[in-house]
This record gives structure tokens, sequence and C-alpha cells, in this order.
């Protein structure tokens, strides 16, 4: 086994951290499943740890190691369903997915604020296997005339996936946009963000809703917040790591920051949004560099998804 410190600082913020099992070579599964009443879902599994990608609703909806609760948040009311792009209801299933960036542009292109724009968020996707990597491949949305290729690779030795995002210019007018990649997590016992002091963000982190967080502390650029179950709540932040943290297990998310560009929502490359009760979630919100995309442009962006448990001694 071997432990690894998340991060340092005066609060009680240090956590402790370790796989359970030792890295080991493991047998790499990737084979079709039913999951949930969706058929054509695709099952990726090492043996410790397990990816579930569901092309009916075009998400990732589940990783966790096998035999136990998965940390993703799940709409379980919607088991089964179609999305409908047609709807003025937001489907909110669940799970992992991408949406473009800057929202606030949303009302401009598609032409609506709410709910996402269709191909990114309530259309079917291509969902293939390649080899041992299962890639999605969306409709081309028509208000952005973008499509979305995300592939999606499990570590054949550790509990870890990931999954690059790109965005393919197919039709009309050049956009500026930016990969967004938004996943929704359980109730946490707390949400970490790497939070460095920057130009764009002088204290470490800057509000995006009207109230701050529940319990949000910062030190030693690390911010932490918590859900309320009353109200919701965002903050942003320069940093490339989020962590969320439940009881046993923990997840961290890394997609690095690029230096000198351009980013969307006052310059923040990570958010943390806390939903209010009766859905419990909270989303770990990853946010590429803005990029002018034109026909035949492509815009990419990976992030990686790391399962960690909780030593003994901190359980």
């Amino acid at each position: 086994m071997r432990s690894q410190s998340l991060f340092s600082g005066g609060f009680v913020l240090s956590l402790v951290l370790l796989f359970q099992n030792a890295p080991r070579a493991g047998e790499l599964v990737v084979e079709r499943t039913t999951y949930h009443g969706w058929t054509n879902s695709i099952r990726l599994s090492n043996g410790e740890a397990e990816a579930i990608v569901v092309p009916a609703i075009g998400r990732v909806m589940q990783f966790h190691f096998i035999g136990e609760e998965g940390p993703f948040w799940e709409n379980r009311a919607l088991d089964g369903k179609a999305p409908d792009p047609k709807s003025a209801e937001w489907g909110n299933f669940g799970g992992d997915k991408t949406w473009p960036a800057p929202q606030a542009e949303w009302p401009q292109v598609a032409p609506r604020a709410w709910p996402p724009p269709p191909a990114f968020d309530s259309m079917p996707v291509e969902g293939k296997i390649e080899g041992k990597t299962v890639v999605l491949l969306s409709p081309v949305d028509p208000f952005f005339g973008i499509r979305t290729r995300r592939r999606i690779d499990l570590n054949a030795a550790d509990p870890v996936m990931t999954i690059t995002t790109t965005f393919e210019k197919v039709s009309g007018p050049p956009r500026k946009v930016g990969v967004w990649v938004i996943t929704q997590f359980k109730h946490p016992e707390n949400v970490l963000a790497g939070a460095p002091i920057s130009a764009e963000f002088p204290n470490g982190y800057k509000l995006q809703s009207k109230n701050a967080p529940r319990n949000l502390q910062y030190d030693a650029g690390v911010l932490r917040v918590e859900r309320d179950n009353k109200e919701s709540h965002k903050v942003g932040s320069a940093g490339g790591t989020l962590f969320w943290v439940g009881q046993r297990v923990a997840v961290r998310i890394d997609s690095p920051r690029v230096a000198d560009a351009e980013y969307p929502d006052e310059g923040a490359s990570a958010e943390i949004y806390t939903n209010p009760d009766p859905a419990a979630y909270v989303e770990l919100e990853m946010l590429g560099p803005l990029q002018e995309l034109k026909p035949g442009d492509k815009l990419e962006r990976t992030s990686r998804y790391t399962l960690l448990r909780k030593s003994d001694e901190n359980q």
C-alpha cells in the first residue's frame, strides 16, 4: 500500500488517503451491458475498479471500486428513460458530461438559457469500443455546429480513469467556446480545491453565487466547502485539481490549467457547485481555455479521475 498526502493546511485539511491494494497488472475488460434499464451500455473493468458508460444519455454514469457503492450521483428516478431534446425541463440524469463554456453565451446561440444545448446534454450518442477504449460521439449540435467526442480509458493497474473530451466544429459561424466537464457526485463530507493566488484570483477564489458555500474555508492555497441542504452555492478558482471526499472513499480530478490562456467565468478553470435538497449532489467542474472554432477546427481537454481510500487511521 502507498499513502498520498493530498493537501496540508492550518485547519484540518490534511487528509491521508491510500489505495487499498498495491498497483498490480490487471486484465482490462471492456464489454456491453445493460445498466439501470439502458441497453447497449458499456462497462470497463480492471478487476479493482470499473467505469460505466451509457451512450443512450451521453454520460459516464459511474466510476467506483467493484462491489462498492459509487461516488457519482445518479438520478434513479430517470432509470432507463430517454432524453428529450425538446423538453423545457432539464433531464438531470447525473454522472459525468460536457457542455460548452461559457454558459452566459447560450441564450445568444441556442437560443435558450436553459436547458443546455441539446446535442451536448439531451440526445443519445454513438458508443463505440475501440480496443480497450470507449468512444462517445455526439450528433452535431444544431445551434453551436459542434459535435463532441469523448475517449474513456481505464488504467489496467490502478483505479484511474481518463476522459479526453474533444469539440469538433462542423458547421455554422465561428464560435468562441471552451470545453466544460461537469461531474455530479453524491452528498460529500466536503469538497476540496487547489486554489492558487493569481492575478484573476487575488483571494484564491471568487464567489459565483450570492452567498458563500456552507463552512467555506481557505488556507494555504486550499479551498474547502460543504453542501448546504437549503441553498445552492457556487465558487470558482484558478486551480486544476478538485477532490470529492466521502466517508470512506475520495475522488481526485486533475485537469491542469493552461498558463496565460483566456478562461470563461472571470478566469475560472475549476468550479464547485453545491445543490440543495431534495437532489443531494455537488458538481465538480473543470473548464478549459476559450478558443474560437471555425469549421474543421478542434478543441481538446483531458481530465484524470483517481479513486482513493481513506487510511484506516482516518476512517
